[in-house]
């Protein structure tokens, strides 16, 4: 076990690090992804048949590439489009070109691959709770004299939250094990320290073990966290049933 202690002699640090690598990237794609998937479904929820079509497309995209693939292009295809970005404003401003290609973060261009996906998987999840919402509520919300948008704010989102967790929460724990793939594009996530350590040690099971039981426990304390926020959510709901 000494190759896990921490100090020079072990890997406990490296894989400590790895661990708030993943943690923050999962948790950046979480916000990110919920955003994408909360205007998603705003679109394929739309009166307009445009923006149904619009949200019904990046859905069937994002759900049907593999993650993987979608890392790769991502991390590959940025660097490119941000280099034709620029020299297109070169030309414009009337700038010689340089030819410079942006270097991309290997922790955004992770976190926006994952949060893409994340978000199309939520646009599903968020669809389907604000059908959930009884059509009574916004007829009230108007009554009340709520614009729109201030009664889906006011009235619908807060019902949204509490019918789409339960699907968010398996949201979140596929998009936790998906950021294993971002050790590919050497992002030192909790897989890539894994990986390094066993190839140093010569001892892959122990820290293929040791990254098992860490994911094992990560996805236990999101549960717990998820069940506080399901009964903070349902307090209402629960007094008005006694």
């Amino acid at each position: 076990m000494a190759a896990l202690s921490f100090g020079p002699g072990g890997w406990g640090d490296e894989l400590l690090a790895g661990v708030g690598v993943t943690v923050g990237l999962a948790l950046t794609s979480l916000v990110i992804g919920l955003a994408i998937g909360l205007g998603v479904a705003a679109l394929k929820n739309a009166r307009g048949a445009a923006p149904r079509a619009l949200g019904e497309a990046y859905t069937t995209v994002f759900r049907g590439l593999p993650e993987l693939l979608t890392l790769f292009l991502v991390y590959y295809g940025a660097p490119r489009l941000a280099g034709a970005a620029l020299g297109l404003a070169e030309s414009l401003l009337g700038l010689e070109p340089s030819g410079q290609t942006p270097a991309v973060s290997a922790f955004w261009a992770g976190t926006t691959a994952l949060a893409l996906v994340f978000g199309a998987y939520a646009s599903e999840t968020f669809s389907g709770a604000i059908r959930g919402v009884p059509d009574g509520q916004r007829e009230a919300a108007e009554a009340l004299g709520f614009s729109r948008a201030q009664g889906f704010r006011l009235v619908i989102l807060p019902q949204v939250w509490r019918l789409a967790l339960p699907g968010l929460s398996a949201n979140w724990l596929t998009l936790l094990k998906d950021t294993s793939l971002v050790s590919v594009i050497a992002l030192p996530d909790l897989m890539r320290q894994s990986y390094l350590a066993s190839l140093s040690t010569k001892q892959p099971f122990l820290f293929y073990l040791t990254a098992c039981l860490i994911y094992l426990a990560l996805a236990g304390l999101s549960a717990l966290v998820v069940a506080r926020i399901e009964a903070r959510t349902s307090r209402g709901l629960a007094t008005a049933g006694r």
